[in-house]
């Protein structure tokens, strides 16, 4: 068995002397892993950083076998990524949504969303607007997808600024005022055609992590016996730490 895919490195542990097994999620085959012979030299290790792309070639004997790969970087970010503590956790946050794909299942919108996110980290509100919309993004591919493009009220398709939190789906403003203070709040940027793709508050950010991150806690991590990551926590304080440190001295 062999085949030659595009990957990103979610993890890389130790496996004896010199060898590494390494986790990717690979464009065309999913989460995928495999043993690096030498994986563990220093030559190796700045190639084997997850948040790093690389070009990939498995090999088995049978397509159950765990596997050897052979890799090659084609996008080092993670000296850039490791700059920075926002980034830091981001990387692992994302690696651990990516966990929560079924393994050797191809996921290529996910793979692809993920290759985009993780090129754009150096605004930390903008890499906290993309990480949202990752979530958002696994929530539908595991089968839990928002709708967030009609009221769930009234099916009207514009002033959506609410979330229903038992449905899931929006709610105009008409409709969820009586309601509001048990209602979610929807960002701006997550709304369709109003102009706030690019554009978020502070507290746009704030709501889109309680908004995404009710969901994966009630559909996705519970029922599983997990907790958000700590790396999740960590990324929403660090960036909460740079917004405060921007305004304090604009």
């Amino acid at each position: 068995m062999e085949w030659t895919d595009e990957g990103i490195v979610l993890g890389v542990r130790r496996h004896g002397e010199s060898s590494a097994i390494v986790e990717l999620l690979t464009r065309e085959h999913g989460r995928h892993l495999g043993l690096v012979r030498g994986g563990a030299s220093s030559r190796m290790r700045p190639l084997l950083q997850p948040g790093n792309s690389v070009a990939a070639v498995w090999r088995a004997r049978l397509d159950e076998h765990l596997g050897t790969y052979a890799i090659e970087g084609t996008r080092l970010r993670a000296a850039t990524l490791l700059a920075s503590s926002h980034a830091v956790y981001g990387v692992t946050h994302l690696a651990a949504l990516a966990r929560l794909l079924p393994e050797r299942d191809p996921h290529e919108d996910i793979y692809e969303m993920l290759d985009r996110t993780l090129d754009d980290f150096d605004d930390a509100g903008g890499a906290a607007a993309h990480l949202i919309r990752f979530e958002l993004a696994m929530l539908a591919e595991l089968g839990f997808g928002l709708d967030l493009e009609n009221c769930a009220a009234t099916g009207a398709t514009s002033d959506l600024i609410y979330v229903s939190p038992k449905s899931g789906g929006a709610v105009s403003r008409a409709a969820g005022e009586p309601y509001r203070d048990r209602l979610l709040r929807l960002p701006a940027f997550l709304r369709e055609g109003e102009g706030g793709a690019n554009s978020w508050s502070d507290q746009d950010l704030q709501d889109g992590f309680r908004l995404t991150g009710l969901f994966l806690l009630r559909h996705v991590l519970e029922p599983r016996g997990q907790h958000h990551s700590d790396a999740r926590d960590g990324f929403i304080n660090a960036v909460t730490r740079h917004q405060a440190r921007i305004s304090s001295s604009a």
